[in-house]
């Protein structure tokens, strides 16, 4: 089955000062539980903020590393996840339900990517 793996991007001049409510804290912490009996879930974790990373680049025949923040940058990746899943159609309706967990004062959205194997 191909794996897949899906990007979470937010703005975090927008996110909660507060973080995620806790009761979005279970109803993630319950749909993770669901994902992983069906198999599907292989891995998945949030990200620290901008602030607390590094790029690094290769332009021209030179490398430049800059830490973080990344002001240009309005969306970023927030967190991820890598699901096997029976095909694009499945993995997208998972990442659905977790984007639909959220209240309606967040913004966020998901890029779904197959895994090229091989």
């Amino acid at each position: 089955m191909p794996r897949y793996l899906t990007m979470i991007r937010i703005d975090e001049q927008n996110v909660p000062a507060e973080g995620p409510s806790p009761e979005l804290m279970e109803r993630m912490s319950a749909l993770l539980e669901e994902i992983t009996k069906a198999g599907v879930m292989l891995d998945t974790a949030g990200l620290t903020p901008t602030s607390q990373g590094t790029r690094v680049t290769w332009s021209g025949g030179e490398l430049s590393v800059t830490d973080g923040p990344f002001t240009e940058s309005k969306e970023v990746i927030g967190g991820y996840s890598i699901v096997q899943a029976k095909d694009k159609a499945e993995a997208i309706e998972w990442t659905k339900r977790f984007l639909q967990l959220h209240e309606e004062y967040w913004t966020i959205s998901a890029e779904v990517r197959e895994i090229a194997e091989g």
